[in-house]
């Protein structure tokens, strides 16, 4: 019987600026879907995929971007630290093709540092878009290292990329003397191999429209209110025939004579879960990712640079508020991109009142039973808002209190206006955001749901929710709605669910609609839709904060504080209605 030769391993880091598909090229090269944006910082965190030929496995690991080796964030500092602990094999420096002659200062300092190296100049199709044309050979030259140039959409390249790859890998060392570092020897090898073009001029006038004093802020606020409306108008009857699908295997399960902790507890929680979010999801994540891959967060963060920065924030704070948008546990790790310890530490103490996906369903149920027909997205757009306006004024506040710093610099890359990638977008958005969350919706609400079973039929919860009454109405809701919030903390999808099985009583199944309306007044709606945006991160956020600061003590504050800005806003709305 022939046995397989035990394979070598090679270890292969990839390194760049941010913005230069290096993500997208890692993925492309190991069949990983790591997520992938077009906007700086997104990479915050080694990433490693392996990918085998012949009798070679190939590690290669994707070092977060960063424009120098010297730099001062966590991300920045973690990429150069693995260039200089020479634990690799080889490293592929990725740069942008259209602005090659920034992405070269990091180059240059790679060959400083590094024996192999390759220069992978990726976004190849967006230079030719631009007019840009590249002399391979002469950059080849200047360097003294292999050139390859690829566009990653397109697959351009990737095979002449791996081939250098085993070629560099398995070959000597090169010797060599590396130019010298720096932004004048950037500027003369770049100009010497690099023919600029022009950009287009319907990109180039659509820019500025999108980050102009008097167009940004109006045309930012539309695009919100715009996905927002396709989100609330676009769901609901996805998710009635959803719930009435589930009302009837509720029916067959019922005939069958299964456990009630099976059907009425987790059968009905789970159903709910994903009748009550799986339909916003599935139209707001790839609306989202459209904002992400034409490259428009980044221009949503520098419009929000100076009104952070007049709040006493760090205009960098708002990339990772955009982050948090998707998920707040992301939110916090992007929060490595901050210099500065304690700008970093309000960013992260602040990210939880941003809403996130998993709370997206909630704020959209409750908006459509405070508001008339219709009205109801006005809601949902206020309430997200209000959570950037919360964010930043306790930004603020802890900036001129306990977490007193001067203020940093703010660099941030606009990357070029792109055309959507309409395939990407569709299995990033519905694979690996909207499947993902609701799996893991799913796993966490099936044993809450049994758990809320077993403590529904031994007057438990009731007993829960008539202790937490006062509490309750003291917010401006009741001890039920409070009840969900607590249960919630494992997964904010639960929070919807969790009323309405209180509502309805264990042995029972209703529509979502009648549930939702029966469960509040609109005063307890509004104090429940405020208290959905400020209140105690999940428990994911919460176990990202303890990993990122490695304190309890900041944890707890990262708990306490939306917390706290949460109920004092109710118990003001619950005075004044």
């Amino acid at each position: 019987m022939r046995t397989r030769r035990p394979a070598q391993k090679k270890i292969i880091a990839l390194a760049g600026n941010p913005n230069v598909g290096k993500s997208s090229l890692f993925n492309a090269l190991t069949g990983l879907h790591h997520h992938t944006g077009n906007w700086s910082g997104k990479t915050v965190e080694v990433s490693a995929g392996h990918r085998r030929i012949g009798d070679t496995v190939y590690e290669f690991v994707d070092l977060p971007g960063t424009y120098s080796l010297s730099g001062g964030s966590p991300d920045e500092r973690l990429a150069a630290e693995f260039i200089d602990s020479g634990v690799y094999d080889c490293v592929v420096v990725v740069c942008d093709g259209a602005c090659l002659e920034r992405n070269l200062i990091l180059a240059l300092q790679i060959l400083q540092k590094a024996q192999k190296v390759i220069l992978c100049v990726n976004l190849m199709d967006e230079a030719r878009r631009q007019g840009i044309a590249l002399d391979r050979a002469a950059l080849q030259t200047a360097l003294g290292i292999p050139v390859v140039c690829t566009a990653v959409p397109r697959r351009e390249g990737l095979k002449t990329l791996l081939e250098q790859i085993e070629a560099t890998v398995d070959g000597p060392a090169p010797e060599r003397k590396p130019p010298a570092a720096g932004v004048q020897a950037a500027q003369a090898i770049a100009s010497g191999c690099v023919q600029e073009g022009q950009e287009e001029p319907w990109r180039q006038a659509l820019d500025r429209v999108l980050v102009s004093r008097r167009y940004g802020v109006p045309l930012m606020l539309l695009l919100l209110l715009t996905i927002l409306c396709l989100t609330v108008w676009g769901a609901n009857l996805p998710s009635q025939a959803l719930q009435a699908l589930f009302d009837r295997g509720y029916w067959l399960l019922k005939k069958l004579a299964l456990p009630g902790w099976l059907v009425d507890g987790m059968y009905a929680t789970a159903s709910r879960v994903i009748a009550v979010m799986l339909p916003p999801m599935a139209i707001f994540f790839p609306l989202f990712t459209i904002l992400e891959d034409v490259g428009y967060l980044p221009r949503m963060a520098f419009l929000l640079d100076g009104k952070m920065r007049r709040c006493g924030g760090c205009g960098k704070q708002a990339l990772t508020l955009c982050m948090g948008l998707g998920c707040n546990a992301v939110g916090v790790t992007g929060c490595r991109i901050l210099s500065s310890p304690r700008e970093r530490l309000a960013a992260i103490l602040t990210n939880a009142m941003i809403p996130c996906n998993g709370r997206f369903p909630a704020i959209i149920l409750l908006a459509t039973v405070l508001c008339p027909p219709g009205w109801g997205v006005l809601a949902a757009a206020g309430a997200v808002l209000l959570g950037v306006l919360g964010a930043m004024l306790t930004t603020g506040a802890l900036r001129k209190t306990a977490l007193r710093h001067r203020e940093s610099l703010f660099l941030l890359e606009l990357p070029p206006l792109r055309r959507p990638r309409v395939g990407q977008i569709l299995v990033r958005s519905l694979l690996d955001r909207t499947a993902k969350v609701a799996l893991r919706a799913v796993v966490v609400a099936a044993p809450a749901g049994a758990i809320l079973y077993w403590m529904a039929n031994r007057s438990l919860l009731g007993d829960l929710v008539a202790f937490l009454e006062p509490f309750g109405t003291l917010l401006g809701m009741n001890g039920l709605i409070l009840a969900g919030f607590i249960f919630s903390i494992p997964a904010n999808e639960l929070l919807i669910p969790v009323i309405l099985l209180g509502l309805t009583g264990a042995g029972s199944i209703q529509g979502l609609a009648g549930g939702v309306e029966a469960a509040f007044t609109w005063q307890q709606a509004l104090c429940a839709l405020v208290f959905t945006v400020f209140h105690w991160p999940c428990s994911t956020t919460l176990l990202t904060v303890y990993k990122e600061t490695g304190s309890i003590k900041q944890t707890a504050a990262a708990f306490f504080l939306p917390t706290a800005v949460g109920m004092g806003l109710c118990m003001l709305l619950n005075l004044l209605f």
